[in-house]
This record gives C-alpha cells, structure tokens and sequence, in this order.
C-alpha cells in the first residue's frame, strides 16, 4: 500500500485564518499559513486565493495580489508550491513571481479539465515551467472539442489516457509529473456514486500497465463536508485507507487535522467499505436510490461515533 503525501490546503478563503489574511492583504498571515503547512509535513502547499460562499474575489485582485504573495511564501519555505485556479491568467502571473531556484522540487499546476478555456497554454506553461500537474478525471472530452462531468469509471478511464497522451506529447512530462484527480463527493450526500465511481477510476488506471507509476489525488477536505465535527477527520482518515488499496498516494488536505490513514483495523474502515458498496445501485434500481440509501448509512455511521464520544 502507498504512502499517503499531502498537499496542505488551508491557505483557502474556506478556513477563517486564510480569508482574515486576505481580506487585509497580510502577507504574515499567509507566510505563517505555508511555514505551518510544511512544519507539518506537507509535501506541497496549495495556493488558493479564490472566493468562496464567505467572500467574494474577483480575478484582478488575484492578479494584482499574487506577485507580492508569492515571494513572501517563498521566503518562508521552501515547500514546492501547487497553483491552483481554473485561470491561465492567475498560473501566468503566479509562475512570472515564482522563484524555481528557492524551490526544494517541481511546482505543481492545478488543475487541468477537458472544460478549460485554454487547455493548449496551461500544458504550454507546464513544459515551460517543468511542473508536475493534477489532471481532473471526472470530465470527459466530447467528440465536438466540449466537455462534460462523467458518470462512468470507464469514461474517467479514457479522460486519464488523453491526458498522459497530451501531457507526454506536448508537455514534454513523464509520468510521474502526473496527478489524477479521480474526484471525490462529500460521502453524506453522494447521491450520485461519485466516491465509488474514483476509487473505481483508480483501479482502472492502475491495472493498466502503461500508467504505471501515475498519481493520484483528492480534495480530501470535500469528502466529509455536512457530517458533524468530531468525526470528520475520522471519516476522512478511513477514506484514505479504501484510497490507499488502489494506488491513492497523494491528498489536498489539512495537515493541522490529518496525518495519514486509519489502520485496516480500524472498525470505521469497514463501517465506510460497507456503506459504500450497499449505495451501489442493484439490477433495475436508480443511482439515486442507492444513492440515498449510503447517505443514510453513513449519518447512521456518524450518530454511533458521536455517541461513543458522548
């Protein structure tokens, strides 16, 4: 089973520290955010100055910001950097301000998506740069240059070729740049089977001996959204353990709360194996239903933690 490495992400206007420091445009602030991160063992920091429900930011103030911000991370460590912003415009500016030689490895790019507006320039960029790049998976490319979410492990499958395929090809990288972003729903409200559909995708990929040596990756912080806070973590550790056995070896998560899988023992690894094999749909039955079926499973899962805390 792999090591679990993290890309820490709480420089995030998500989590109260980031957006304070933000919104006064404290350079301390973030610079105490990454020295933590890599403290705690991050492999990467992720730099997300986005707008969330909480605030509202537009794409000019990221830009005007970013060169200030990020000479001041790297003054504070020397942690490789993961851009992250759907924007070419905000990777461009963030990269003229990087500093490569005050850098310990590669800096990551994410994220590519068969939906960006200029997937061409971001893998121009990659090459240039020679960065290590997270790929999302649950996208497909359309036959007509569109895109849309897939719903099948097999389509997320083909979406992984294409990309190592343009990304060897036109990006110049190897393998091991490349990050999959299976994709990973909050688990109490996937009524979709999104969770099952990337640990799926995962196995998949690994079987294929071409990808061998492949990444992989999730927005941890996403999975136990809406579930009560004392076994969010708990929840998200088990995750990493079902993860692990397919080849996850890589995580966005917060490295304050989270340091590596729950033991195979653990009995919330089963209790999480379970639910999500029960919200499988069966012959003649909706995604949906199945759907809702381990959404029930797992607030069930989460009143008998809470009990035992109690």
């Amino acid at each position: 089973m792999p090591q679990i490495s993290f890309i820490g992400d709480i420089m995030n206007n998500a989590y109260a520290r980031a957006r304070k420091a933000w919104e006064a445009r404290e350079l301390s602030g973030f610079q105490h955010l990454a020295k933590l991160q890599a403290d705690k063992g991050a492999a990467a920091i992720d730099v997300n100055i986005d707008g969330t429900q909480r605030v509202m930011v537009r794409l000019p103030e990221m830009l005007e910001f970013l060169p200030k911000l990020i000479p001041a991370l790297q003054e504070a460590t020397d942690v490789p950097l993961c851009f992250d912003n759907p924007s070419i415009d905000y990777h461009r500016t963030a990269l003229a301000a990087f500093d490569r030689s005050k850098c310990s490895g590669k800096p990551i790019l994410n994220s590519l998506a068969p939906s960006r507006t200029d997937l061409a320039g971001m893998i121009e960029l990659i090459k240039e740069h020679d960065m290590r790049c997270i790929v999302m998976a649950s996208e497909k490319f359309l036959p007509d240059g569109g895109s849309a979410q897939s719903f099948k492990p097999q389509e997320c499958y083909e979406t992984v070729k294409r990309f190592v395929e343009l990304l060897v090809e036109k990006g110049n990288r190897t393998i091991d740049d490349i990050i999959v972003d299976p994709g990973l729903a909050p688990v109490g409200a996937d009524t979709y089977g999104l969770v099952s559909i990337g640990l799926d995708t995962m196995r998949l990929v690994t079987a294929d001996p071409h990808l061998k040596g492949i990444h992989f990756s999730v927005g941890l912080s996403n999975f136990a959204w809406g579930t009560p806070k004392a076994i969010k973590p708990l929840l998200e550790q088990a995750y990493l353990t079902l993860g692990a056995r397919v080849g996850l070896d890589m995580a966005l998560a917060n490295v304050e709360h989270i340091s590596g899988p729950l033991p195979e023992e653990h009995p919330l690894v089963a209790q999480l194996e379970d639910a999500l094999q029960r919200g499988r749909a069966t012959e003649g039955e909706s995604v949906e239903t199945a759907g809702f079926r381990q959404a029930e499973l797992i607030m069930a899962i989460c009143s008998e933690y809470i009990d035992e805390d109690e």
